[in-house]
């Protein structure tokens, strides 16, 4: 369990699994990248699983590191939590909670870890169909709303 008390994993009835993840939106002139993970065919954001005694914050701090090489620690906003279907698991959910940060120009994002491609995505461009559907059906919308109301 983490420092809120929610585990990291939540099971519920008939096999279906929740992961309780945190990500962030890194956007640099209206547009947001997206990864592609090593084995799945949708884009989705840095970020993932929290470990045991991290904050969602830490977890995706640590991530966007990991995955991306970017250090946005002590930096960002929250921009909210959401739940839909997970993109590269059978019969699971995300539960993700997610910040946003604005990438400097000195900010070099590149593929590490578990990460196979990379992609900017222009947000007021229509939606590619290969998003996870958190990032298309909740995280795009809210990030819209939450940069027109600045």
């Amino acid at each position: 369990m983490h420092r809120s008390g929610r585990p990291a994993t939540r099971h519920y009835g008939q096999g279906v699994t929740t992961f309780v993840t945190a990500a962030y939106c890194l956007l640099r002139d209206g547009r947001l990248l997206t990864v592609r993970k090593t084995g799945s065919r949708r884009f989705m954001l840095p970020g993932g699983k929290i470990d045991p005694g991290e904050t969602a914050q830490d977890a995706a701090v640590r991530e966007v590191m990991e995955e991306v090489g970017v250090d946005v620690s002590g930096v960002g906003e929250p921009l909210g939590r959401f739940l839909d279907v997970a993109a590269n698991e059978a019969d699971a959910w995300v539960d993700a909670t997610v910040y946003v940060a604005h990438l400097s120009d000195e900010d070099a994002p590149e593929p590490l870890a578990e990460i196979a491609e990379q992609r900017w995505l222009a947000l007021e461009d229509e939606m590619p169909d290969d998003l996870a559907p958190l990032l298309r059906n909740h995280v795009v919308p809210r990030l819209r709303e939450h940069l027109a109301l600045r």
